[in-house]
Parts: C-alpha cells; sequence; structure tokens
C-alpha cells in the first residue's frame, strides 16, 4: 500500500474538497520530512482524532540561516512515504519551493 501524494495547492484543494464534501474531519501533520518517532506519534494522535489525515514534507528555505545547512539537510521522501503508508495516512502534500512560494499567491 502507498500514500497517494499531492504536489501543488491544485492538487491538494481538490482532495480535500472531496473530503469536505463528505463530512470527514481532517488533520494535518506539518514537517520538513526525515520523519523520526517522535514525528510518526503526532500522525498516529492525528489518525485517532480525524477522519483523513494529511502529513506534509516541505523543506523550507526560509527557516535556515546557512545555504549549506539547507543543502545538508535529509530528504528522504521514499522512507517517509512507506512509514506513512504503514499507518494508514491519508494524503502526503509535498510541494517544491516554487509552489509554496508562488508570485502573487499570499
Amino acid at each position: 500500500m502507498s500514500v497517494p501524494i499531492a504536489r501543488t495547492v491544485s492538487e491538494l484543494r481538490g482532495v480535500v474538497a472531496q473530503w469536505r464534501r463528505s463530512g470527514a474531519t481532517i488533520g494535518i501533520v506539518p514537517t520538513m520530512g526525515a520523519l523520526h518517532d517522535g514525528h510518526l506519534s503526532l500522525v498516529r494522535k492525528a489518525l485517532e482524532r480525524a477522519e483523513r489525515v494529511i502529513v506534509t514534507l516541505f523543506v523550507n528555505p526560509k527557516q535556515f540561516n546557512s545555504p549549506a545547512d539547507l543543502i545538508a539537510y535529509p530528504r528522504t521522501e521514499s522512507d517517509d512515504a512507506a512509514k506513512l503508508a504503514l499507518l494508514g495516512t491519508h494524503l502526503l502534500y509535498v510541494p517544491d519551493t516554487e509552489e509554496m512560494y508562488q508570485v502573487g499567491f499570499a
């Protein structure tokens, strides 16, 4: 089993709109990836409290003072997706920087 992945705001909105129309409660666990047991415990808690759970993986360049630190930050999307699939996560949102910081979006 694999977890579906949305990479754009449009894809994310489409899935969330379907869930809302069905009346589902939705939880979100924002992360920068490289998931560890602490992240997974948050996902488990979200799965207990919501009918649908989204986990985000976004390495935000604005959170790093040093470009070297940003480059060195681990990116483990396939491993993270496998862990989340085992838990039953409903959607993984993995935008790139351009998607998150669209001109005129905010």
